[in-house]
């Protein structure tokens, strides 16, 4: 999910755009008007921003240049308030920020709360017009459990590292240096590939990864269809994906039709025999669109997470050694040949507690959106129905009353019980806890133990930074000198 642009040219592409779109856009501009006007009374302290934009701009902005926590920490401190108002892309917009306010929120969906995506979100998934965006998010839900249960995932472990040996046999060995990114992209993108389509030919996933950059910033951006935006060039890459996409479904649902019993029970074939209440069909546009949505999940996150992970180890010898020493002590308990399984990642908990306090400091979910199905209050203040509500991982995560020496990297916290509920929150929480949570843990985990018992590595560019687009990513794809452990 990560289209990065220079900050100048971002800025003045915007302003452009906006100029225009603010003609286009009269009607709607006139209906948040009369909705920030409605039901005012005792509204949260804040700025509504320019007409129509809001401060979508300095909302965007400060995550291209690497601290997207600034946007609420000033705008915090501003109005002495850790509840204020703002407007973002083009939605007059409630910021909640603390442990309270996330448990007030994770607690209350589809109470006084539901899920709630941009409208670019419609425009790059078509067949969610037919609901909407919330509607087919619920539906995934409903189907996805069943594949990312642990007892499920259990017999992935293996599949992920035999792809994981494969990756690195083809982009890491015999090099002496990587850039670490787009390789972590290429390895997730895979392994999404092989899980919910069960294709694993490289030059078959390799068709049709590259314009998922596109897909996913092109969806939280400013709704602006003009050529050079991320969100023209969002919807442009989704039809590509999705013609690909549906010329998969159209060989899967031959192959099933030659044998229905087929081989490959993945997700794909699961979508094609399901049936809704009035037992109907999805329609292949309905699924590739499903399918689209899920690669954009299983891969993006766990690949910008996986590394920060190498950026972090680079950095921290001592914390690498511990987990060379924890990764190689699995190794050598390994016959040769023989693949990892379940009770080996379960022996990786301070690898696993390091990955957990990377994504502390990183989180690739920066935080989501909800809409108020109803008037109510939080925290003293009114908060309209139709309102959007948006939540931030930094709001806890970097906070010292959650987290002592935020700024310190210490793997120690996730020891024992760990952090207190509702403060460590980069899936979420409550019934909209990311159902992948599982999922990433275990490729995330195959990928640290195929990477630190091959190598040792240093960042050649020390200072290099940190962009966010909408997730962190270092801003040259973080190059890395590799040095192979001796024999």
């Amino acid at each position: 999910m990560e289209l990065f642009f220079l900050c100048g040219l971002v800025l003045f592409t915007l302003f452009v755009s906006v100029s225009l779109s603010y003609l286009v856009f009269q009607k709607t501009n006139n209906k948040s008007s009369s909705m920030v006007t409605a039901n005012t009374k005792n509204l949260p302290p804040g700025n509504m921003g320019l007409p129509y934009i809001g401060e979508s701009l300095q909302f965007l902005n400060t995550g291209r240049k690497g601290h997207p926590e600034k946007f609420i920490f000033d705008r915090v401190a501003k109005y002495s308030s850790n509840v204020f108002k703002t407007s973002i892309l083009a939605e007059p917009t409630v910021v909640v920020c603390g442990a309270a306010a996330n448990k007030f929120l994770f607690s209350n969906e589809n109470k006084l709360v539901q899920s709630w995506w941009p409208d670019s979100v419609n425009k790059i998934f078509p067949s969610s017009t037919q609901t909407s965006s919330n509607e087919e998010s619920k539906k995934m839900r409903k189907m996805l459990p069943s594949f990312m249960k642990p007892e499920a995932l259990m017999r992935y472990i293996g599949m992920m590292d035999s792809i994981a040996q494969q990756h690195f046999q083809s982009g890491w060995e015999n090099k002496e240096q990587v850039t670490v990114f787009p390789l972590a992209k290429r390895y997730t993108f895979w392994i999404a590939c092989k899980v919910f389509l069960s294709i694993e030919d490289p030059k078959h996933v390799a068709r049709f990864a590259d314009p998922f950059n596109d897909v996913a910033s092109g969806i939280i951006s400013i709704p602006i269809n003009l050529p050079g935006t991320p969100f023209n060039k969002g919807i442009k890459a989704s039809n590509q994906i999705r013609k690909e996409l549906l010329a998969i479904i159209e060989q899967r649902k031959i192959d099933l039709a030659n044998k229905p019993t087929h081989e490959n029970q993945d997700i794909l074939s699961h979508m094609l025999v399901a049936t809704d209440d009035n037992g109907q069909h999805m329609t292949d546009l309905d699924i590739a669109d499903k399918i689209l949505g899920l690669l954009i999940g299983g891969h993006d996150t766990a690949s910008a997470a996986i590394t920060f992970i190498v950026k972090y180890l680079s950095e921290l010898p001592h914390i690498y050694n511990l987990v060379l020493k924890e990764q190689m002590e699995i190794e050598k308990s390994k016959k040769p040949g023989e693949l990892l399984n379940w009770d080996d990642i379960q022996k990786m908990k301070y690898s696993w507690n390091v990955a957990c306090e990377v994504m502390r400091l990183a989180p690739p979910l920066q935080g989501a959106f909800r809409e108020a199905i109803n008037d109510f209050a939080f925290s003293g203040f009114s908060i309209p129905k139709g309102w959007k509500l948006y939540w931030s991982t930094h709001s806890t995560h970097r906070n010292p009353e959650c987290f002592s020496e935020p700024e310190k990297f210490d793997p120690a916290r996730f020891e024992g019980t760990g952090p207190a509920p509702y403060t460590f929150v980069p899936f979420g929480g409550g019934p909209r806890m990311c159902p992948g949570k599982e999922y990433a843990r275990l490729e995330i985990l195959v990928f640290m133990h195929n990477v630190i018992k091959r190598f040792n590595w240093e960042k050649l560019l020390a200072d290099e930074k940190i962009i966010v687009d909408p997730m962190p990513i270092p801003a040259k794809g973080l190059p890395v000198r590799l040095i192979p452990h001796k024999a």
